[in-house]
């Protein structure tokens, strides 16, 4: 069974980008490719029940088990040896990602407090779009009872685009609402 976005995206959003963008081939137009979700969590490698914690939420949030990251060499500032954790993260492709997008577009993005619209201008030059959030209690899966600590994450949409204005018209015609 196809979700609503990846419906939207096949009955919408290619026949409208094909004509913004003139491509001559379906397979030429942009698609999200992979969503990643990734908590960073630089006290993570004193105080290791607060990673499994926001392991833990990232997989509620997610829908499927997070990965603990390591460092992948020693900062002496921030008193970090190679191989110690200090994050997780989820990737999330197919399906799943186009549930979680749904989520995130429709449920969480009206629950974030004095949300204007995501920034436009938060693309890397290859298309693909970075959106921080500052808690993770927007996402409705957390039970705010159960938090001990607020942590932020970071949510990158990869995209097949080849430039930021193709990736944003991507993921306008998804419903990402960007503010004008």
């Amino acid at each position: 069974m196809m979700s609503r976005l990846h419906d939207k995206y096949r009955k919408e959003a290619v026949p409208a980008l094909s004509k913004r963008f003139s491509y001559k081939n379906v397979m030429a137009v942009p698609r999200v490719s992979k969503v990643t979700l990734n908590i960073g969590l630089g006290e993570g490698s004193q105080n290791v029940k607060l990673l499994d914690t926001a392991a833990a939420e990232l997989g509620q949030i997610a829908g499927q088990k997070a990965v603990i990251t390591r460092a992948k060499k020693s900062i002496a500032n921030f008193k970090i040896r190679k191989g110690m954790p200090i994050g997780c993260m989820v990737t999330l492709r197919g399906e799943r990602m186009y549930e979680f997008l749904d989520r995130f577009t429709s449920v969480v993005l009206p629950r974030v407090r004095d949300f204007k619209g995501l920034p436009p201008d938060s693309f890397d030059g290859r298309g693909n779009y970075t959106v921080g959030l500052r808690d993770q209690l927007v996402f409705p899966e957390i039970d705010y009872t159960r938090v001990d600590k607020i942590k932020g994450m970071n949510i990158t949409i990869t995209t097949t685009a080849r430039s930021d204005e193709e990736g944003r018209e991507l993921l306008k015609q998804l419903g990402l609402p960007f503010r004008s």
